[in-house]
């Protein structure tokens, strides 16, 4: 069943430059509302994008889990070099209608990472 979702970063500056930016995404009335919580293994992991009639995924905002200190790569495929992630502070990523799966590659197994699919 799809639900409607809203999507904003608001950055915050102080000290020096003071200044409130909050940045809003489309909204996105079949997004599957979604939350998943997931392992990755030491090396390459192909993360599935859910799928079902009506709705369409149109971001991911990955959370690893507090304290994690393993690296966590964001690859399109498994030989590229790819964007190293923060160990800990979420990153989201907005998706086009067509992505299936999002490749990630960790150092080593971390569990409970956290997936928000929008």
């Amino acid at each position: 069943m799809a639900v409607t979702a809203n999507r904003s970063s608001t950055i915050t500056f102080t000290v020096g430059v003071t200044a409130t930016e909050t940045l809003s995404a489309a909204e996105n009335a079949a997004s599957p509302g979604a939350i998943t919580v997931q392992a990755l293994a030491s090396g390459f992991n192909s993360v599935s994008v859910p799928a079902s009639t009506g709705v369409t995924v149109v971001s991911v905002t990955l959370v690893p889990p507090t304290g994690n200190t393993t690296s966590i790569t964001l690859k399109g495929i498994t030989g590229d070099t790819g964007i190293r992630l923060h160990n800990t502070d979420p990153t989201t990523i907005a998706l086009d209608s067509s992505v299936t799966a999002i490749g990630l590659t960790a150092g080593a197994a971390i569990q409970g990472v956290r997936f928000f699919w929008t």
